[in-house]
C-alpha cells in the first residue's frame, strides 16, 4: 500500500508539473517580469528563420561566436527548398519552334565544272596561229615584210584553194576559243557555269584557267562575310516596341544553290534575319522588373536561338551561317522614357527589400544571442520593444552608410 501510494503521488506530481499547451483561441497573458519562458518567441507570426550565420554590422562581443543551432530533421527549416514546377504556359527559355525546312530542288547541288589549265589553252592557241601562218606562207599570201622578218624564203602567190580555206578557218576558230576562254581565278571567288539555262558545274580553281566561252559565267563570293543590320523594329512578349541591331557572320557553302535556287541570296538572308528576330524576341519580355525570370537581356541565349533558327532557314539555299548575335536591344524612342522610369523603380524596390531582409535577419540574430547567453531576460512586451529599437537603429545605420 505504501509503495502504491508513493507511486501514485509521484505520478500525480509529474502530471501537476507537466505544462499544458494553451488553447489556440485562449488569450495570451504576458509573463511577469523576470520570468524565464524557456522558449523563443517569433517576432513575426508564421516566421521561419533559416539556420544560416548572418554577418552583423553592429557586433560588440569579441569572444568566440557560438555555434548556430541545427534544426531537427523533421522541422520545416531543415527541409530543402524545391522550386515549384512551371505551369504549362510559362516561358522558361528562348526556344526555336520546329517547322519544315525550306523546299529546294534536289537536283541543284554543286559539282565540279569543266575547266582546263590556262597554260594548255595558251599553247593550243599559239599552235593554231602558227598553223594558220604556215598555210599563208605556203600559199604565198604572207606579206614579204613578215617573211623577211621571220627569215623565211619567199613563195609566189598561187591563190588559196578550198581545203586551205578550211584549214585557216579551223586554225582561227581554235585560236579564238583558246584565247577567248582564258580567265583568272581569284582566291575567295568561284564561277557558276550554265549553258542555255542548264547548270554545268562550279569552278573554284585559282590562277589562269580556261573555261569554254560558250558557258555563261556567274561569279560568286566565297569569302567569310559579316553583315551588321540597321536598327530593326520588333516587339517582346509583352508587346513593347523594341529596336534591335544584329550582326550576322556567314559565307556561301553551295555555290549552285546560292546562285540558282534563290533569286538573290543576300536579300534572302536579310529578310530571314528580320523574320527570325521577330520570332525569337516575341517569346520573352525585354525586362522582368519584379520577378526573377529569363529576359532578352541574356544576349547569349538570344543569339544561340537566333543562330539555330537562321541555320535551318539558310542551309537549303547554300548559305553557311556561323553566328547571328544581337549587338543592341533597346526600347523604341516612344516608350524608352517610360520603361526607364519603371526599371529605376524596380531596382529601387529590390534594393529596399534586400536592405530590409538583412536588417530583419540581423535583429533576429542579435535578440537570439542576447537571450540564449542569458545576458537579458525579456518578456513579450520587452522583446517587442527591443526588436523595434534594433530595427530602427539598424535600418537607419544601413541607409546612412549606403547613402553616404
Amino acid at each position: 500500500m505504501t509503495q502504491r501510494k508513493t507511486e501514485g503521488t509521484t505520478e500525480g506530481n509529474t502530471r501537476m508539473h507537466t505544462p499544458t499547451p494553451p488553447a489556440p483561441d485562449a488569450p495570451r497573458t504576458p509573463a511577469p517580469a523576470g520570468a524565464d519562458t524557456g522558449r523563443r518567441v517569433a517576432v513575426i507570426r508564421n516566421e521561419n528563420t533559416a539556420a544560416i550565420p548572418v554577418h552583423l554590422l553592429f557586433r560588440d562581443d569579441t569572444g568566440p561566436v557560438p555555434a548556430v543551432p541545427v534544426p531537427a530533421p523533421d522541422s520545416p527549416a531543415a527541409r530543402p527548398f524545391v522550386r515549384p514546377p512551371q505551369q504549362a504556359g510559362a516561358r522558361s527559355a528562348v526556344a526555336a519552334p520546329a517547322r519544315p525546312a525550306t523546299p529546294v530542288d534536289p537536283g541543284i547541288v554543286e559539282r565540279p565544272g569543266p575547266v582546263v589549265t590556262g597554260g594548255a589553252a595558251v599553247a593550243a592557241g599559239l599552235l593554231a596561229l602558227a598553223g594558220c601562218g604556215a598555210v599563208l606562207w605556203w600559199t604565198g599570201a604572207l606579206p614579204r615584210a613578215l617573211t623577211a622578218l621571220l627569215h623565211l624564203p619567199g613563195r609566189p602567190y598561187q591563190g588559196i584553194r578550198l581545203e586551205q580555206w578550211a584549214l585557216l578557218t579551223l586554225g582561227v576558230s581554235v585560236a579564238v576559243l583558246a584565247f577567248g576562254g582564258l580567265g583568272r581565278g581569284r582566291v575567295g571567288f568561284a564561277w557558276v557555269l550554265s549553258l542555255f539555262g542548264d547548270y554545268r558545274g562550279s569552278v573554284r580553281r585559282t590562277g589562269l584557267v580556261w573555261i569554254s566561252p560558250l558557258l555563261l559565267r556567274r561569279r560568286v563570293d566565297l569569302r567569310l562575310r559579316h553583315w551588321r543590320s540597321e536598327p530593326m523594329e520588333a516587339v517582346d512578349a509583352n508587346g513593347t516596341a523594341l529596336r534591335v541591331v544584329v550582326l550576322v557572320v556567314w559565307r556561301i557553302r553551295d555555290t549552285a544553290r546560292a546562285a540558282l535556287a534563290v533569286a538573290d541570296h543576300e536579300q534572302y538572308l536579310r529578310q530571314q534575319v528580320e523574320a527570325a528576330m521577330a520570332r525569337v524576341l516575341s517569346q520573352l519580355p525585354a525586362d522582368a522588373f519584379h520577378e526573377d525570370a529569363p529576359t532578352l537581356r541574356n544576349a547569349e541565349a538570344v543569339g544561340d536561338a537566333l543562330t539555330r533558327m537562321l541555320k535551318s532557314e539558310t542551309e537549303p539555299v547554300g548559305i553557311e551561317l556561323y553566328s547571328a548575335q544581337p549587338t543592341r536591344i533597346e526600347y523604341a524612342p516612344e516608350v524608352a522614357a517610360a520603361m526607364r522610369r519603371r526599371r529605376v523603380a524596380a531596382i529601387d524596390a529590390r534594393h529596399r527589400d534586400a536592405v530590409l531582409t538583412s536588417v530583419v535577419d540581423a535583429v533576429d540574430d542579435t535578440v537570439h544571442r542576447l537571450t540564449s547567453r542569458g545576458l537579458v531576460e525579456l518578456d513579450a512586451y520587452e522583446r517587442k520593444a527591443l526588436v523595434k529599437d534594433l530595427t530602427v537603429a539598424f535600418y537607419t545605420g544601413r541607409g546612412a552608410g549606403e547613402g553616404g
